[in-house]
């Protein structure tokens, strides 16, 4: 299956409701995505969704990943715990953007609390519509990815 086109999905329960928001702008802009939940105001602990989502891109189920919660703080944190992922949180399109050119995220984190619906759906086409531009900045990609096989080695 081509994965380049999936994106895998999650939240917790405080932001299913951006996440269905979204889904919505995913479905317009022809992206396909695996929806890892939540999909309702019941409390559910955050790890286990951005585990799945970075365990499908592991997997090769899926190129990329977004993450929402109430702050984006904590599904960013639990998502820099797998290895090869590297989340970013942002809240403008600046970083978005950049994120995706220099540093090659795979993971958009953000907060539904922190950053309004509109400027989510900016945020999500600016870090979607950008590539990784390799050169200088691979090298310092392969130096963030080293540090995480060392730190995985002791």
């Amino acid at each position: 299956m081509d994965t380049s086109n999936v994106i895998a999905i999650g939240c917790d329960h405080g932001a299913y409701l951006l996440k269905d928001k979204v889904k919505e702008h995913l479905d317009a802009l022809g992206f396909r995505y695996i929806d890892f939940g939540t999909n309702g105001p019941e409390s559910v602990h955050y790890p286990i969704y951005a585990h799945a989502v970075c365990q499908a891109i592991q997997k090769g189920e899926a190129q990329l990943g977004i993450l929402l919660c109430s702050s984006g703080i904590g599904m960013s944190m639990a998502a820099n715990k797998h290895h090869g992922i590297r989340a970013a949180l942002c809240g403008d399109t600046y970083s978005a953007r950049f994120t995706r050119m220099h540093n090659d995220a795979n993971v958009l984190c953000l907060g539904a609390l922190t950053t309004g619906a509109g400027l989510a759906i900016d945020i999500l086409d600016a870090f979607l519509s950008h590539e990784f531009e390799g050169g200088r900045h691979q090298t310092r990609v392969d130096m963030v990815m080293a540090l995480e096989e060392s730190e995985n080695n002791k």
